[in-house]
């Protein structure tokens, strides 16, 4: 996990959710479907002398982990024992709930037909999404075959696990590198999701098509052409599933979304802020100009980010885009040189660039001091 995109901040604050309140619910709860479970012990077992240094995903193996030492031997048995004791869980408990998924995964492999009823209950109210990518790994026909089957279910959340679990790039899940060099068994279950009745599932598929744009770019970039048009529920999707290619300023996409290459158009009246001290503000205005109606624009600046090696680090950001009447648009923006925790900023010289349809319409240097 790398602290420059937050994700290392975000699992140190979210570890903390596994708590004594937590584990005290877990262990009511299965003590009222198992009631020789040792709480006690287990409680001990759990918050061990290690326990504070371990992170997010290192506390939910340790419980899950535990609950095998605690529970019967006989992986049927136990399974059993835990879906009651999951549904049995509140569902605010959503991530800290995914300990049962977990469990699946490290004591599941070998039972394939179990542990898919399992994560198909696991799922409601949690997300098994980690845990499938395993069985994906070992039986990748057979797990398609019942994503396939899951994309159909009646149950967003089981439809989504489809749709996420087959991810080639899920953060923080285990690669899937079979799908980043071929994603046609993801393909077929996004085909059955496109036009998906739930936003829940929709965002996931995608997120879905973004993963697989940035191994295979030409492959979404056809899938758009062929799916675009049909409704605003399955364009807004696409256009979030091809947002990697957009902020690349990929031509040929940005022509699939009306994004033309601009003509008659100029950039006038650009000031901004040529020196900055840490801490403080980048300000930048401009005017975008056109004898015609301005039409279909997407306005974006680019930062190069000065980085520890002194080379620069792009960063896109969208200002405003929409189809615009006027031949006169008067644009203002800030960017904040505050110290945060997920991005270290260097002094030195910082590139500007504006960006309008793709094409870089000004590019500057300004200094961080």
């Amino acid at each position: 996990m790398e602290c420059a995109d937050g994700r290392l901040i975000v699992a140190q604050l979210l570890k903390n959710l596994y708590n004594e309140e937590y584990i005290n619910l877990l262990c009511e709860n299965t003590i009222h479907e198992y009631p020789t479970f040792k709480d006690s012990l287990f409680k001990v077992t759990v918050f061990s002398s290690e326990w504070e240094s371990y992170e997010l995903k290192e506390r939910m193996r340790h419980i899950a982990t535990k609950l095998g030492d605690f529970l019967p031997k006989e992986y049927s048995r136990a399974i059993n024992l835990l879906c009651l004791i999951f549904n049995r869980m509140n569902h605010k408990y959503a991530l800290e709930n995914m300990i049962f998924q977990d469990f699946v995964e490290v004591y599941g492999l070998e039972s394939f037909s179990t542990s898919m009823e399992a994560l198909e209950v696991f799922t409601v109210g949690s997300s098994s999404e980690f845990a499938i990518r395993r069985f994906i790994s070992k039986y990748e026909k057979e797990t398609m075959e019942q994503m396939l089957t899951w994309a159909g279910s009646e149950d967003e959340h089981v439809r989504r696990l489809a749709s996420e679990g087959s991810r080639s790039r899920l953060p923080w899940a285990v690669a899937l590198p079979a799908f980043k060099k071929d994603p046609t068994k993801v393909l077929e279950i996004l085909e059955c999701l496109k036009d998906d009745s739930s936003t829940y599932v929709r965002k996931s598929v995608a997120n879905n098509l973004n993963d697989i744009s940035k191994d295979n770019p030409e492959i979404i970039k056809a899938l758009t052409k062929k799916w675009l048009g049909f409704s605003k529920e399955r364009d807004a999707l696409l256009k979030h599933g091809c947002r990697t290619l957009l902020k690349a300023s990929d031509s040929e996409t940005l022509a699939l979304f009306g994004f033309n290459a601009p003509t008659n158009t100029s950039l006038e009246n650009f000031i901004h802020t040529s020196d900055i001290m840490m801490g403080e503000e980048l300000i930048f205005s401009f005017d975008i100009q056109s004898q015609t109606p301005l039409r279909k624009l997407r306005i974006e600046y680019a930062l190069g980010l000065l980085r520890k090696n002194n080379k620069h680090n792009k960063k896109v950001f969208k200002i405003l885009e929409g189809d615009f009447k006027e031949s006169k648009k008067s644009v203002s923006k800030t960017y904040s040189f505050r110290p945060i925790s997920t991005r270290v900023y260097y002094k030195g010289e910082q590139k500007l660039s504006i960006i309008i349809n793709g094409h870089v319409f000004k590019e500057v240097i300004f200094r961080l001091l």
